[in-house]
């Protein structure tokens, strides 16, 4: 396997190239998974039937908790992925481990916020905006949880393995898919939760 000195190193091979293209396809269709899941929002916002509407249940502060949360640890994966350039294992490891522990806050604020919802009567079953509503916020919950699994099985290859080119790119690739959950819940902050308060 040729290395390419003038690359970093998650770039620093063939392969290392084409998985991060690769991922970023993977990253188009989850846009699309997205756009598709705001689309049905947008056209069922309004049919509330005999439930709640969103400035009924939105409730400013665990959302802006949720925000900070997440904005915060796309902070630090960016830190984590600035320490693995300059080849320093423990700082990366701190810092990934700092991005997983605000991303399990981020999920453990919104499963409050489910079971807050639940108990105001907005389900699935409720209407076709709180049907909506919970499934886009569940399908952007579940690729967080998801995250965490992938995020920790990165940090025990680098505890196992150090920092190689191999380690670098699936750091990398990981950091891409943390930031677009961000860019994500910018979306859901801005046009589901900040829309649905007015």
């Amino acid at each position: 396997m040729k290395l390419d000195q003038t690359q970093p190193l998650e770039y620093s091979t063939e392969q290392n190239q084409i998985n991060i293209v690769g991922f970023w396809i993977f990253i188009g269709a989850e846009i699309m998974l997205f756009a598709t899941l705001f689309t049905a929002y947008f056209v069922y916002e309004n049919r509330t039937g005999n439930g709640p509407i969103g400035s009924e249940i939105f409730v400013l502060e665990p959302v802006l908790i949720e925000t900070i949360l997440l904005l915060t640890s796309s902070f630090t994966i960016g830190l984590a992925i600035n320490a693995m350039r300059i080849n320093r294992t423990k700082a990366t490891l701190v810092f990934l481990g700092i991005t997983l522990v605000l991303g399990a806050a981020f999920l453990g604020t919104e499963i409050y916020e489910f079971v807050t919802y639940y108990h105001e009567g907005a389900t699935l079953q409720t209407s076709a905006f709180t049907g909506t509503l919970l499934l886009t916020l569940g399908t952007h919950g579940a690729h967080v949880t998801f995250g965490l699994f992938w995020g920790l099985a990165i940090m025990l290859q680098i505890i196992k393995h150090g920092i190689n080119q191999k380690t670098a790119n699936k750091s990398f690739i990981f950091s891409l898919y943390w930031h677009f959950l961000d860019v994500i819940w910018i979306f859901i902050f801005s046009f589901i939760y900040l829309k649905g308060m007015m």
